[in-house]
């Protein structure tokens, strides 16, 4: 059993804490690449961009810093906190400590959706990739859920077991179609392109995604927030959330919904990112508690801060080379979760 005994913060120490941290780390993530730059250039830069200084500053700086570096990490860190929030929600409404928008074939279905109708043309231009996307992504939830429904005897939801097979089985359904579709309709340049989006890339990332990732993830991280009591209830079941008189059907379907949602325009913007919704909620389980009044802001903002490092990592491992983010997540996710796994069960 997860110890309740972490120390905690209050609320006016997430508000101060939260914007140094994430600030502390945007700039890290935009001083270090493949070339260095000191971080003063950076601050001086970023000053004038946000009109705090009249400093002249050189059009090549300002294309690296603002347009390239800066953009870049606001979505890595748009990206990691909703994807670790989703996580976190998916593992207190299904109470399946396995949960998470990748493992559930979430993230495929997603992947799918964009791929439909960035490749293949469905919608005819009328539909943007998100909506794509966000379509796949309900889609594939929808196919996890009844497959475990129906596998588990009506309780499948509810197994570990079952419903994280369902998952393994609805992600392969709907990575078999992705790579079906970009066979039947993608060049062999879109289909390189594709294959290393899939893996997880900020590379194309500009200020027009930043503006898209931005308040799609203050949705995810203001409704978990405004859930959190909710978040609690149905961590001890849904039966004593009922008891509380929580509507389970509405609140089940707009919190999935709202994951979905987020889950759909992070992976439309950079492609499927795996172990960020499964590590970094279990992880702030450790330091914080399980009491969502604080792992909610504590997840949200690990989940930023780990991304953006990520990235960082991803340009300076491979001189030269910028290797996929989703790479080097799975190369710290997979061994971070099964120290945690075997922490948890030693305990």
């Amino acid at each position: 059993m997860m110890r309740t005994d972490a120390p905690r913060l209050t609320r006016t120490s997430w508000l101060f804490i939260t914007p140094l941290v994430l600030m502390a780390a945007l700039l890290f993530g935009t001083a270090v690449g493949e070339t260095q730059i000191p971080l003063s250039t950076v601050i001086d830069v970023l000053s004038a961009k946000l009109g705090l200084s009249d400093r002249h500053i050189g059009s090549v700086d300002e294309a690296v810093i603002w347009h390239y570096r800066m953009a870049r990490a606001v979505v890595a860190a748009c990206c990691g906190a909703g994807l670790a929030l989703s996580g976190l929600v998916l593992q207190a409404l299904l109470r399946n400590s396995l949960a998470d928008p990748y493992l559930l074939g979430i993230s495929a279905g997603a992947s799918t959706g964009a791929v439909m109708v960035t490749i293949a043309g469905i919608g005819a231009g009328v539909i943007s990739m998100s909506v794509g996307a966000f379509a796949g992504a309900l889609a594939a939830f929808a196919f996890v859920a009844l497959l475990a429904y129906m596998s588990g005897g009506g309780t499948g939801v509810k197994s570990a077991g079952v419903l994280i097979l369902a998952g393994i089985a609805g992600a392969q359904l709907f990575n078999a179609l992705t790579a079906f579709v970009i066979a039947q309709s993608a060049n062999a340049e879109q289909a390189r392109g594709i294959m290393f989006w899939l893996l997880g890339s900020l590379s194309g990332v500009r200020w027009p995604e930043a503006w898209l990732a931005l308040p799609i993830a203050g949705l995810g991280v203001g409704m978990a927030l405004w859930h959190v009591r909710t978040l609690d209830a149905f961590t001890f079941g849904a039966e004593n959330a009922a008891v509380l008189g929580i509507d389970l059907r509405w609140t089940k379907v707009l919190l999935i919904g709202t994951t979905a949602l987020v889950t759909a325009v992070m992976v439309s913007i950079t492609g499927a990112i795996g172990f960020v919704g499964l590590v970094v909620p279990h992880a702030c389980r450790i330091v914080v508690g399980v009491r969502h009044r604080q792992l909610v802001p504590a997840t949200a903002l690990a989940g930023a801060v780990f991304l953006i490092l990520s990235d960082v990592v991803s340009r300076i491992i491979i001189p030269g080379q910028v290797v996929p983010i989703g790479v080097i997540t799975a190369l710290v996710g997979a061994p971070a979760f099964a120290f945690i796994m075997v922490r948890g069960r030693r305990r």
